[in-house]
């Protein structure tokens, strides 16, 4: 035995207790009152505990405005109670819920205008929890935190770090993965509901091949749950406030709303799972971005009940752009000398980068945060806590405006959002606005300064894959609308900036978005007999061609990018790409729906011999001008060959054997009938100059 102190912070609230017990006995003992400490602010309780594992919840007497509404009543439909209910039974249930609601309804309205507030206890987990149990206990209805104690400490879990020493790749050479733990599973014949970080651990093959060396994870924190988000916006919709369901961010991103901060999704497996998952993703060269959500949490995370407007702003900055109580980065308290918003949130970022050994993070909804004092402090602490390796900070700041990343800016980059309107509006809508995609390939042009500054993509979790998108538009499928996809990537691939995958993408998946289970179909590149999914196995080989074509290229390092060639009536546009240690590139681009034959791309910025990649052959430029055969919505990518390379000498024809009159017949005969078989065209044949990845 030995003791241990509970400690919770709640300095204008008058009593709070601790409710403890084993985590196999059935039942909560009494409830052990905390002692306030005024000069802190902090209660405490000191108990002695053997080494195991504990269930424990704290209870206070509240000072929020609100008391918390349970979760709307949406049936289960897959329940076998629900099942058996009668309809008079389902309505009476229903109506019992309605009543329930309006009674705390008007409680909240009238307690918001009373200057003293009714003195409620609640009972919650603790905010600091590292490990939650949503199911509860026998006596206990609601989530319970989880203690672990072993030689008479506390303990996350016994994992220990294997290649913490390991070369990570730098900023400005990330290609990133965004994934979503919960669908990255092993396809639809996985019998698991969900993915898990196993999962992702065992694709780490799958991303080195297609040459990603960064992945993003979206919200791995302990959040209430897609099926429950959707009753929160309806119940929004109907009685609390306005939501936009306009918005592409409302069906995805806000479904992973944090309850607890310090607790990870414990349907993605254990923190354990996940720290032997980072490590593996280290120890192959890539690194971890989590994606945090700072600006909202949920409403029933567990400060909303202790003391709401001590930690959040009162009401919504703007109603129409609110997902969740928004944190007040704003507030200080010159009793304590604290910041609440900001120590929580900085509290739960440094556990996040200390014990998970993450290396950077993804920061939702910035722009609605209003504080870039907030961001300066929070990234600084970060990096701090990242020690020496990099750290990558990168934020939702839609739409994207340099003030975010620049001299004064907090991050180090942001999503490019008008980067991927723009090809949105060429891939799907045919509109070739070349000043439009100027300034998306250089965003220097919009007055950002650096590589790292944006991080570009075609898609992301917010909105529906490129491919979905021409099928439900525009009707586009099967060769056109993968060779649109294609021109796409290249543009992305190419452009300053930090290119990003939306997982699924590289293999041409179809699914929509939806809060629904999507898990990727792994069959679309499975070895197939009648080979019916070749368009997306070649659609992966173009991924990993660019990709690893990228990151094997200093050109795509730095700021350096030059137009050299501007068709506005032909729509074409052709641009450099150079290192300062000789390498260069040249993207030429046909934005029309028309093939150009022996096209001239004047002020090539070298003379001699290049590479196009795109269709795999040499190609010589003399007086700087180079002549091109470009389909349709295509790009060729020239990779210069330096000035010593020449195409090598053809080796000489080995001297004729004489062969017997009899023989000789025969050859010509076999000759022949080669001659008569190569004229007939397969149909479903690349053409012979086509690269693989094509």
């Amino acid at each position: 035995m030995a003791p241990f102190t509970f400690t919770l912070f709640a300095p204008y609230n008058k009593q709070a207790a601790l409710r403890l017990k084993n985590a196999h006995a059935r039942m909560f003992g009494v409830d052990i009152l905390m002692e306030k400490d005024e000069s802190d602010g902090y209660f405490r309780a000191t108990v002695d505990l053997a080494d195991g594992i504990f269930h424990y919840q704290f209870k206070i007497q509240t000072k929020s405005w609100f008391e918390q509404e349970p979760e709307p009543a949406v049936p289960n439909y897959d329940d076998d109670e629900y099942k058996e209910m009668t309809e008079e039974e389902k309505q009476e249930r229903k109506e019992a819920h309605t009543k329930l609601i309006d009674e705390i309804r008007e409680r909240n309205r009238q307690r918001e205008h009373e200057a003293t507030f009714t003195e409620i206890w609640y009972t919650f987990v603790d905010p600091y929890a590292t490990d939650v149990d949503e199911r509860g206990t026998d006596d206990a209805h609601k989530a319970v935190g989880i203690l672990t104690i072993k030689n008479g400490k506390r303990i996350i879990d016994e994992y220990e770090w294997k290649y913490d020493d390991c070369c990570l790749p730098p900023d400005e050479e990330l290609v990133i993965y965004e994934i979503h733990v919960g669908d990255f599973s092993g396809g639809e014949s996985d019998s698991n509901a969900r993915g898990t970080f196993t999962n992702v651990k065992n694709k780490i093959e799958y991303l080195k091949e297609l040459g990603v060396n960064a992945i993003e994870l979206m919200p791995i924190k302990e959040y209430p749950g897609k099926k429950n988000f959707l009753a929160s916006v309806i119940d929004q919709l109907l009685i609390k406030k306005p939501v936009l369901l306009s918005s592409d961010h409302v069906f995805l991103s806000r479904g992973y709303n944090p309850r607890y901060y310090f607790a990870i999704e414990t349907s993605y497996g254990t923190t354990a799972d996940l720290k032997e998952m980072i490590d593996e993703l280290h120890k192959n060269g890539i690194r971890v971005i989590l994606d945090g959500v700072y600006n909202h949490s949920d409403s029933s995370s567990p400060l909303t009940q202790i003391d709401h407007d001590y930690w959040y702003h009162h009401n919504p900055k703007d109603v129409t752009m609110s997902w969740g109580p928004e944190w007040n980065y704003n507030f200080y308290d010159p009793k304590y000398n604290i910041w609440p918003a900001r120590k929580f949130v900085g509290d739960s970022i440094r556990y996040m980068v200390e014990e998970f050994h993450i290396d950077g993070i993804r920061f939702d909804a910035a722009r609605q945060i209003q504080n870039f004092d907030f961001l300066h402090w929070v990234v600084k602490e970060a990096k701090k806590a990242a020690g020496l390796k990099p750290f990558y900070c990168v934020a939702e700041f839609l739409p994207d405006e340099p003030c975010i990343t620049n001299i004064d800016g907090p991050m180090d980059g942001c999503w490019h959002d008008s980067f991927y309107w723009a090809l949105r509006d060429l891939i799907l809508n045919d509109n070739a606005d070349i000043g439009r995609l100027k300034a998306g390939i250089d965003c220097r042009q919009q007055g950002f300064l650096g590589v790292t500054n944006v991080v570009n993509y075609i898609g992301n979790h917010d909105h529906d894959r490129m491919l979905v998108e021409l099928g439900k538009e525009r009707s586009i499928f099967g060769e056109e609308a993968f060779k649109r996809v294609r021109l796409g990537v290249v543009l992305q691939m190419t452009s300053i900036g930090i290119p990003m995958i939306w997982m699924g993408e590289e293999i041409g998946e179809y699914k929509e978005k939806t809060i629904g289970i999507a898990k990727i179909d792994w069959s679309l590149i499975a070895d197939r007999e009648d080979n019916s999914n070749q368009i997306n196995k070649n659609l992966l080989g173009f991924y990993r061609g660019l990709v690893n074509l990228r990151k094997g290229n200093k050109a795509f390092f730095s700021t350096n990018l030059s137009f050299i060639h501007e068709d506005y009536d032909g729509k074409v546009l052709a641009y450099q790409r150079w290192s300062e240690t000789g390498e260069r590139v040249v993207v030429v681009v046909n934005l029309s729906g028309t093939f150009l034959a022996g096209y001239r791309v004047p002020n090539m910025p070298v003379n001699g011999w290049w590479h196009e990649w795109t269709f795999n052959y040499d190609v010589k430029v003399e007086n700087n001008d180079v002549h091109l055969d470009i389909a349709e919505r295509e790009a060729k990518i020239l990779v210069w060959l330096g000035e010593d390379w020449h195409p090598p000498e053809p080796e000489p024809a080995a001297a004729p054997e004489p062969v017997a009159e009899a023989e000789k017949s025969t050859d010509q005969e076999q000759k022949t009938s080669q001659a008569e078989s190569s004229t007939t065209t397969n149909p479903d044949s690349t053409p012979t100059e086509a690269s693989p990845q094509q």
